[in-house]
């Protein structure tokens, strides 16, 4: 309970905060003798602007403690009357001032931080279209999102979840558009969390998607306010996660993952071809392995003689059984990308390209593994490369395929294809079918599936999403 007296605040306080050197409770008088403190955090608020604005202030014009709100120089004050309200606040980067003979707390927001400027995300590089990306400031995030859409009803709705560190978590949505089942949904989900920390996007992820067993997400994650723009556009919700650029939207369809937000910036033609090669990358980087391995072992005459004579001549004194040489080089094709990842940028390209090309080029030499392996674990990897949102899932699914190809032969690849495929189509996201548009089938959402229609023919958001508002253009005459 907040005292009226300044001296057993500082003492409660203080206590409350382990006597840590980073807290700062400072005493002063206003020249009518009014005693008044500040708390704060060293270094989450703007000193200048604490001693000018406010302490400065307060000194030379505070003559009664009634006064005290109408000499503190910020737009944001507000008033509040209990002891959990102010240490929240003040981890949160506010300012604290008592008065002697006051109840209650006046809180201002001179939050300040050093931060990471606004930059292009790695993970989502584009040549045409927004460079920016979101940053580890949610502050920042927000806004970044509000200069795309520039209206009324955007909508953030804050939240803090954690109970060890307290990480601030904002829902965006477009009120009249926002599928308010999957708004529901979400804030219910979200509501069950009860965990001491939240440290990044990740963390809430996990425990909000439709089903944890499942490869691939469910939700979407990105760096860019353009997409978030758009998701929210076709009535979906973004979650921000403060300390993190990575937001997350539901629901998600999984032929999102075969898109990228250049496709709208890009002629309808050339973008449709981009996404066929990303859908054949799909299907070559999990099956070619296995299907490579199952042909080789018992379905030879299905491979041209020609073929089949120059494969087994690159492979006359390798040591290894097929499979096993397959799935090691895919380990070690893994094992590459994470050193190259994890490792200084300057150090890791030359790692990857020692890894790819030397060792490679070593071990065929050596007679370890043969040519037409290590050729067909490069071409997996560069599909891969194609379409990173669902690398996650291809990397299990292909060596779980590249087995059962060992094993049970064509047979073995097919049964993966239907099971995977099975999975795919089963999944829901907040309620909506995972697979749609193909399951289940909408012809006309298939003109921004599988290929990309002009925009005139982009006349309704996502009918499986969107259940109101659902008209985005009106479609000129005559068409």
């Amino acid at each position: 309970m907040i005292s009226k007296r300044i001296k057993d605040n500082k003492q409660l306080f203080t206590s409350l905060f382990n006597n840590s050197s980073d807290f700062v409770a400072y005493e002063f008088e206003s020249l009518s003798k009014i005693r008044m403190m500040v708390c704060y955090i060293e270094g989450l608020v703007d000193r200048d602007i604490l001693d000018r604005d406010i302490i400065e202030s307060l000194i030379l014009n505070v003559k009664k403690t009634k006064d005290i709100k109408y000499f503190i120089m910020a737009s944001n004050i507000k008033e509040i009357y209990t002891v959990d309200e102010i240490v929240n606040e003040i981890v949160y980067g506010k300012v604290i001032i008592f008065a002697e003979g006051l109840k209650k707390v006046y809180t201002v927001k001179l939050s300040k931080w050093d931060k990471r400027q606004v930059d292009q995300p790695q993970a989502e590089s584009v040549i045409r279209g927004p460079k920016e990306g979101f940053i580890e400031d949610i502050a920042v995030n927000k806004v970044l999102l509000r200069r795309r859409l520039r209206n009324n009803n955007l909508v953030y709705e804050d939240m803090r979840l954690g109970k060890q560190t307290k990480t601030m978590v904002s829902l965006a949505y477009i009120k009249g558009i926002v599928n308010e089942d999957v708004l529901r949904e979400l804030k219910n989900r979200l509501s069950k969390i009860n965990i001491d920390s939240i440290l990044e996007s990740g963390y809430i992820e996990e425990l909000i998607e439709d089903s944890p067993k499942i490869i691939f997400s469910t939700i979407t994650v990105t760096e860019k306010p353009d997409i978030a723009a758009a998701k929210l556009l076709e009535g979906r919700v973004a979650i921000f996660t403060d300390g993190t650029p990575h937001v997350l939207i539901v629901p998600r369809l999984f032929v999102e993952g075969l898109m990228i937000s250049e496709d709208y910036y890009l002629r309808p033609f050339y973008a449709s071809f981009l996404r066929a090669l990303r859908i054949m990358a799909f299907i070559v980087t999990i099956y070619l392995p296995g299907a490579y391995v199952a042909l080789q072992l018992y379905h030879q005459e299905m491979i041209p003689t020609v073929l089949l004579v120059s494969a087994a001549a690159s492979r006359e004194g390798v040591p290894l059984h097929i499979t096993i040489e397959t799935i090691l080089l895919i380990i070690a094709l893994e094992l590459t990308k994470e050193s190259g990842l994890r490792l200084p940028k300057n150090i890791g390209s030359t790692v990857t390209i020692f890894g790819a090309l030397v060792i490679g080029q070593a071990a065929v030499q050596a007679g370890l593994v043969s040519a037409p392996t290590i050729i067909l674990v490069s071409v997996t990897a560069l599909a891969e490369f194609i379409i990173p949102q669902l690398s996650e899932g291809i990397v299990v699914y292909r060596l779980l395929v590249t087995m059962l190809g060992g094993l049970f032969g064509i047979y073995g690849v097919v049964c993966s294809f239907l099971v995977i495929t099975t999975q795919i189509v089963s999944l829901e996201s907040f309620g909506i079918p995972y697979a749609w548009t193909l399951a289940p089938l909408n012809l006309l959402a298939l003109k921004d599936g599988t290929i990309r229609w002009h925009e005139r023919k982009f006349i309704y958001r996502p009918l499986a999403i969107a259940r109101k508002n659902i008209k985005r253009q009106v479609p000129p005459r005559g068409e």
